[in-house]
């Protein structure tokens, strides 16, 4: 499966393919910004808001409990405001995500005013802080991510 769209924040060409992981794809790899498309579960396309959608923070996957109780920390997802409706979403990072935007999410996203990172909070949502910084770098540049310091 080929195809794309042109993102409706900065005007690139974003393809998608189900060989990158990206075929339900709604963000651009290169601003971050999504289009609210989707209505219940990811692809569905049925949303008629068709908003811009901001990037206005990251979370971790919560991926369950390892064998010793402790939640394992999952991988990265992009927090997504719709600009229209206010909806918060997430979305799985890709691949080809630009990493310096990624991490320029994270540093304005601890600016948030407070009653933001209250609807997160009811929403169940944790925001990744500059204490998570490490693990941020690790999986966005592997284990050895001292080099891109």
């Amino acid at each position: 499966m080929k195809g794309g769209f042109i993102c409706s924040n900065c005007g690139q060409w974003v393809s998608f393919s189900e060989d990158m992981g990206t075929r339900h794809r709604n963000h651009c790899p290169f601003c971050l910004w999504s289009k609210h498309v989707d209505l219940e579960v990811s692809g569905d396309r049925k949303s008629d808001c068709k908003s811009g959608m901001k990037p206005i923070g990251l979370t971790f996957k919560q991926e369950g409990r390892d064998k010793y109780r402790s939640a394992r920390q999952g991988e990265i997802m992009l927090i997504h405001e719709c600009l229209g409706c206010k909806k918060i979403s997430l979305n799985r990072i890709a691949g080809d995500d630009d990493p310096e935007n990624i991490l320029k999410v994270l540093k304005e996203s601890q600016q948030l005013p407070p009653d933001k990172k209250n609807r997160l909070q009811e929403n169940n949502i944790k925001l990744i802080s500059d204490d998570n910084k490490k693990e941020v770098l690790g999986q966005l540049f592997g284990k050895d991510f001292r080099s891109v310091l």
